[in-house]
């Protein structure tokens, strides 16, 4: 669940050096800095235009030197072009520092100052995320409490979690750990997955289709860059037995849980039970409402309900699913660990089981999300769940860890 505000905050300066694909209003900016600052600060804001299917949020860097200041943002506001136009390059500088995209990203991504934990924050169909880079340790830099501070949307950087990209283990290329929101950890996340890929081709300066292995607590994962800038990961094979979920229900199809009961808040809610390597429990009807319209549901009152339920020891993510057709449903999540989010890359895998497994979809399904949406395979023939999707970068920055 999502933790309240808390007392403790974060001073949080946005983009100390680079700022890649930045957005922002044209009748909006930062605030004037003192004469003073602005003999010690050159700053330079680029502004590429895209199309309405790409967001970004608005943002700026800039570089500090002896003299200790802060442009402070206004806004970070969505921008968009019905075509790409020429990028449009606004800078502003008492020192005549001229600097680049390239050399600003790489230097910021480089950085190691002590007390200072730099990173980048992405987001995939809106399911945003803080990612840092962790490869110099097998151990993440923050701990989960201070995490669950960063991801505080009113005191903190606000995001969903936070990824750690560490050290590969066991012959992989690389490792992922996610602290949730509220500070738990979570075996993987498939958005989360999607936007570690994009932060390591970033980091690494990889270029068109590439593919790697990662070591996550739910086993191998496999994500491929695609040329067209999605992200399509292998998501391994589905998880049915019950006991591996897992769910107390008793199994009723082999050792599965298939359109099984479970009364949650007074209601019998039909429920499929899959784990993606982290538990799921996917409902498109209960006896009220054998067809869901899933904008009615109240996630925030029904959600921590069936996270919580004794049935789940571990917990559980929740899915409410409706069928448009054979290959389009339309779905809504409550997380385990983090409440209602825009977009679940995992829990949209687990619904194209669970609609195979029920009878109501085939294996090759478009998942509609409140952030978009995602393309999921599950294949016969490997048994293997397929999924591709986005993953956009936000913006850069850095906070002192306290």
């Amino acid at each position: 669940m999502a933790r309240s505000p808390t007392t403790t905050s974060f001073p949080v300066v946005y983009a100390p050096t680079s700022l890649l694909r930045c957005f922002c209003s044209p009748k909006r900016g930062v605030s004037t800095p003192t004469p003073q600052a602005a003999m010690a600060i050159s700053t330079t804001i680029s502004l590429p235009f895209t199309s309405p299917s790409r967001r970004s949020l608005a943002s700026i860097s800039f570089l500090r030197s002896s003299v200790s200041s802060t442009l402070q943002l206004d806004s970070l506001s969505k921008y968009s072009a019905r075509r790409r136009s020429p990028r449009l390059s606004v800078s502003a500088s008492s020192a005549g520092l001229e600097v680049t995209e390239k050399a600003l990203s790489s230097s910021f991504l480089d950085r190691r100052e002590s007390g200072l934990l730099h990173f980048v924050k992405y987001h995939g169909l809106g399911n945003d995320f803080i990612l840092v880079d962790n490869r110099d340790s097998s151990e993440p830099r923050i701990t989960p409490e201070q995490a669950a501070k960063l991801c505080d949307r009113n005191f903190g950087i606000g995001a969903d979690g936070v990824i750690f990209a560490l050290p590969g283990v066991n012959g992989t290329d690389y490792t992922m750990r996610i602290f949730n929101s509220d500070g738990s950890e979570p075996e993987m996340c498939g958005n989360g997955v999607r936007c570690f890929a994009r932060f390591i081709a970033e980091l690494e300066n990889l270029q068109g289709r590439h593919s790697f292995t990662i070591h996550t607590g739910a086993g191998l994962i496999v994500p491929q860059l695609q040329d067209n800038g999605l992200v399509k990961v292998d998501m391994g094979e589905p998880i049915l037995k019950a006991s591996d979920v897992p769910t107390r229900l008793t199994p009723n199809k082999d050792q599965s849980v298939v359109k099984s009961d479970i009364e949650v808040d007074g209601v019998a809610w039909s429920v499929t039970c899959v784990s993606m390597g982290n538990p799921h429990c996917v409902t498109f009807g209960n006896k009220i409402e054998q067809n869901l319209q899933v904008d009615d549901i109240n996630l925030a009152a029904i959600g921590p309900k069936f996270e919580h339920h004794e049935m789940f020891p571990a917990r559980t993510n929740t899915e409410f699913v409706q069928v448009f057709s054979n290959s389009h449903l339309k779905m809504r999540v409550w997380e385990r660990g983090a409440g209602a989010t825009l977009a679940c890359g995992t829990g949209a895998c687990a619904v194209v089981v669970a609609a195979v497994l029920e009878g109501r979809a085939g294996r090759n399904c478009t998942v509609d999300l409140p952030g978009g949406p995602l393309q999921i395979e599950w294949s016969e023939q490997a048994n293997h769940v397929y999924m591709t999707g986005p993953a956009e970068v936000v913006f850069y920055g850095s906070v002192p860890l306290q």
